[in-house]
């Protein structure tokens, strides 16, 4: 088992792509028929380390702790072990040696806003009121008339009360998801302390950093006030919901986080965190002042529609609205929404949207199997896989192999894109301007460092469009209708095709 005391990695996170790994879907080892860690490790070298992989910088790894289940591992009952039909904590330092040793950073997902409520921890809170563990979760008197302790709603549909009665003791606790998940009470040290445990149990194994599940859950108003009344512009699933003043982005929240930075900084490792909240301007402020999260996953980027004045507009939120010293993070799937080829219309975009995420000033993080242009499962009525399921689908291996000799299939076009960046410092590292366009389906930004300077073009329409005012001589780098090779050329008069974008060097 590897002890880790300093940091060693530098900033791999600025410079790299991170891949989100759901372990479930992505590899089986043992042909049970449930993906696992060894089967995670089988795969490393699709990932990194060989001269067909796709050279990611580092690995996020969604929950594969012990778990009912009941949230897809979101509903963790130990914090510091492996679910059996994951493998073991021996697998798991198995992985993480490997991902070292071909140079790829492994962050795992921790959840701290709830447990399940099979963790030891609230099996002992349930015990009374007068049990030591009691204050560990948010339990609360009833209104009148049997009502729960007040209006709060819970966050998974269908919607209702986020409080459940506990006959037994006569109090409700609360639960910001299902009632299968209790919040914890970050108000009380001890599961500050409890926390804190945690996460130096994986990060002296070796770890790199966190993925930081729902933080802006973590603390709400101490006096458990109502929440105003429901707004029909707020919605979800066809319910209306709240507007969650009194339950979410609680100022608090941030004091719990710096403590969280505190102990990442003593390792040298990096925190993502998930902020659920569309406002850049309220999310953003999670980096705090370089004392809270290294990178906040931005919500309002994947919400928008295929459009290339939404992606533009938000991008300018980001660079307008990050504090000094913070950075962008950029994600279109993950887990929980469709996949980019099922929410924008097919491979052609799929690829455009490659093209986009990763020539962005920030972070990309890829979801599993966007690399293969892979869709979500068709919804079968009475499976496993509907709703957020049919994003978690088993990765398809024998279409990556397939596509691995293609050199236009999709497969070959990241592969050549995450190279592009690697190997360009100003797409790395470098500064973003966005380029005045006169065509509303056309996206266009410039990346420098130093003497290098690229040209991103992005057509998101379906009819070609010049590239307008630029003028001078370039060098076409990649597009992504894969059917022109790098070549010298003059920007005027130039035209991209229907669902084209391009990379030029330019001078």
């Amino acid at each position: 088992m590897e002890m880790r005391t300093g940091a060693s990695s530098g900033d791999w996170w600025r410079r790299g792509v991170l891949y989100q790994v759901y372990p479930r879907s992505f590899a089986d080892a043992d042909g049970d028929g449930v993906g696992d860690l060894r089967g995670v490790a089988s795969r490393l070298d699709h990932l990194a380390g060989g001269p067909d992989s796709l050279g990611v910088a580092g690995i996020w790894l969604s929950p594969f702790y012990p778990s009912p289940m009941v949230d897809g591992g979101y509903d963790v009952s130990d914090y510091c072990d492996v679910h059996p039909a994951f493998g073991s904590l021996a697998d798991f330092d198995a992985l993480l040696e490997a991902a070292h040793a071909r140079g790829v950073q492994v962050l795992i997902d921790l959840v701290p806003n709830h447990t399940s409520d099979r963790h030891p921890w609230f099996e002992e809170s349930r015990r009374g009121r007068g049990d030591p563990r009691r204050d560990w979760y948010v339990w609360a008197d009833g209104g009148p008339g049997g009502r729960p302790p007040n209006n709060w709603l819970s966050a998974f549909a269908p919607v209702g009360p986020a409080w459940t009665l506990d006959q037994a003791s006569g109090q409700w606790y609360l639960h910001s998801f299902a009632p299968e998940q209790p919040d914890l009470n970050w108000w009380n040290p001890e599961v500050r302390a409890a926390m804190d445990e945690v996460m130096r149990f994986w990060l002296r194994r070796g770890v790199d950093g966190f993925r930081l599940d729902v933080v802006n859950r973590l603390t709400k108003d101490p006096q458990l006030r109502d929440n105003p009344p429901e707004v029909a512009s707020l919605r979800k699933d066809e319910t209306v919901h709240q507007r969650q003043l009194r339950n979410n982005d609680w100022p608090e929240t941030h004091a719990v986080l710096r403590g969280f930075r505190r102990t990442l900084d003593e390792f040298g490792a990096v925190s993502l965190g998930e902020v659920a909240i569309v406002d850049l301007d309220r999310a953003l402020r999670y980096h705090g002042a370089g004392d809270e999260l290294h990178l906040v996953l931005n919500f309002k980027f994947w919400l928008q529609p295929w459009a290339a004045g939404a992606f533009r507009s938000v991008v300018a939120e980001v660079e307008a609205g990050l504090p000094s010293g913070g950075w962008p993070v950029y994600a279109l799937s993950n887990h929980d929404i469709s996949r980019t080829v099922t929410r924008y219309g097919g491979p052609e975009r799929g690829r455009l949207a490659a093209l986009m995420l990763l020539t962005l000033r920030g972070t990309p993080v890829v979801y599993y199997g966007e690399e293969v242009g892979m869709a979500d499962r068709p919804a079968v009525p009475g499976s496993d896989f509907e709703g957020r399921d049919r994003a978690r689908a088993p990765m398809p291996w024998a279409e990556v192999e397939a596509q691995r000799g293609d050199p236009r299939s999709t497969l070959s076009f990241w592969r050549r894109l995450i190279a592009l960046r690697q190997g360009c410092e100003a797409l790395r590292s470098g500064s973003y301007r966005p380029v005045a366009v006169d065509a509303a389906d056309l996206y266009t930004f410039e990346r420098a460092a130093g003497a290098e300077r690229l040209l991103v073009a992005i057509n998101f329409g379906a009819e070609p469009v010049p590239l307008g005012s630029q003028s001078g001589s370039a060098h076409r780098v990649l597009t992504t209708r894969l059917d022109l090779p790098p070549d010298s050329m003059q920007l005027d008069g130039y035209e991209l095709r229907p669902l084209e974008g391009g990379v030029f060097r330019l001078g």
